[in-house]
């Protein structure tokens, strides 16, 4: 169970949040506003604030089984980023579609982009990827037991190359140029939590 941090003293940080506005459609997200405010010892401040509405995503760790050193490995891929402009290593993922479960957007996300299929795919958690920006969540799967077709199914404007690496490079090279998306560090924080050092190094 995990400790419950806010007291009744932290209620009075919070805020109305005012009726959604929206200010554009995209393909990725749209974009919203509202006029908040927050009232305190008799004071009151308003402001408007600006929201990215976008689809639940999903992020899933094909976990192999251990290498020649005893190593736990994943599977993950690379692939061209367009905010950053850059070649990024990462675990496969991406949109949950319309009437679409996290789960079975995770089994889709994998297939597509490792032509893997899961046997054993496990839920590690859920995080917003930036609360005071993003309302969606990402959903974070660990994928076991894997059986490989080794034929992906990609979009017409996807491009992918799969990898093996092991946790220990992982942790290693998080955060450096070749591993630049943030939400592959919290994708890592579950799968160290679940697991113990031991299981980690296999």
């Amino acid at each position: 169970m995990s400790n419950n941090y806010f007291t009744d003293d932290d209620e009075k940080l919070k805020w109305k949040c005012g009726p959604k506005k929206s200010l554009l459609k995209t393909v990725v997200f749209d974009v919203t506003s509202s006029t908040n405010t927050h009232e305190e010892g008799g004071q009151s401040v308003q402001g408007d604030y600006i929201v990215l509405d976008a689809p639940d995503w999903v992020i899933v760790i094909p976990e192999l089984q251990e290498n020649a050193d005893s190593q736990k490995e994943f599977f993950m891929v690379k692939q061209w980023r367009h905010g950053s402009k850059c070649l990024s290593v990462e675990f496969p993922g991406g949109v949950i579609d319309k009437g679409e479960s996290p789960e079975e957007a995770a089994r889709r996300e994998l297939l597509e982009e490792t032509g893997c299929r899961a046997g054993k795919l496990t839920k590690l958690g859920e995080v917003n990827p930036n609360p005071a920006l993003f309302s969606n969540h990402v959903h974070i799967f660990l994928a076991q037991d894997l059986e490989c077709t080794n034929k992906q199914d990609l979009d017409s404007d996807e491009f992918v190359n799969v990898i093996k690496v092991s946790v220990e490079q992982i942790i290693a090279d998080m955060g450096t140029e070749q591993f630049p998306h943030a939400l592959m560090s919290s994708a890592m924080c579950f799968y160290l939590k679940k697991r113990s050092p031991d299981q980690v190094r296999g």
